[in-house]
């Protein structure tokens, strides 16, 4: 395997800068074209990425005696590329971050902000199961604390067993109401009427507190 070794040519800190700033106004000017697509904060962010950049490469290259004002088309379209794709002065951007843009660009992920929780009257009942829409955002954006490794551990142990008690009806009916169902379409389902499957709601959350509920308490 044969290495190119290049001698590093000494050039003043001066020197750099001025031949940078010659050169930054056509770099700028190449950027904002290729990144015309971008708005706001992200475009000023990839356009000051491509900048910094810029000075880190044109430095490497002016040590090795090259000039990139010779070559200064090539030279740019390497840099928009390369922050286009992804590439920083301090790294690449994580592929695994769906808030990266990287990883939005090669999985195909789409980030949008979350809809306004408050709704008006209208939002909530002039469209079919509105309100309930409107609940299960609301439950998913409540605080999610992380249960205790034991509680876990013990839910996993106590649910099965409890389940076990149960007939196997009244199991699909449990996993139904969990999956979100409404109570007038389990109703339906099985045969009954709405205010039984509410009063089997009741009953279900009262058997499994005594089911987990402290030898004493019990």
């Amino acid at each position: 395997m044969v290495c190119e070794i290049t001698n590093s040519v000494r050039v003043p800190d001066e020197v750099l800068h001025d031949r940078f700033l010659e050169l930054l106004p056509r770099i700028e000017t190449h950027g904002k074209i290729y990144f015309r697509h971008k708005k706001g904060a992200d475009k000023l962010e990839a356009l000051q990425e491509m900048r910094a950049l810029a000075w880190k490469w044109f430095k490497r290259l002016m040590h090795r005696g090259k000039d990139p004002g010779e070559f200064v088309f090539n030279f740019t379209k390497c840099l928009v590329r390369a922050v286009s794709a992804g590439r920083r002065v301090v790294g690449m951007e994580r592929p695994n971050d769906v808030l990266s843009p990287r990883a939005q660009r090669e999985r195909g992920i789409k980030v949008e902000t979350l809809p306004d929780v408050r709704a008006s009257h209208e939002s909530l009942y002039s469209t079919v199961r509105g309100q309930h829409e409107h609940d299960a955002l609301e439950e998913r954006l409540r605080d999610n604390t992380i249960t205790p490794p034991p509680e876990q551990a013990a839910f996993r142990i106590d649910w099965p067993a409890w389940l076990r008690t149960l007939t196997d009806r009244n199991r699909r009916i449990i996993d139904d109401l969990m999956a979100g169902e409404r109570t007038f379409d389990v109703s339906q389902k099985y045969g009954v009427s709405p205010g039984r499957i509410s009063q089997l709601r009741e009953l279900f959350k009262l058997g499994w507190e005594r089911f987990t509920a402290e030898p004493a308490a019990a």
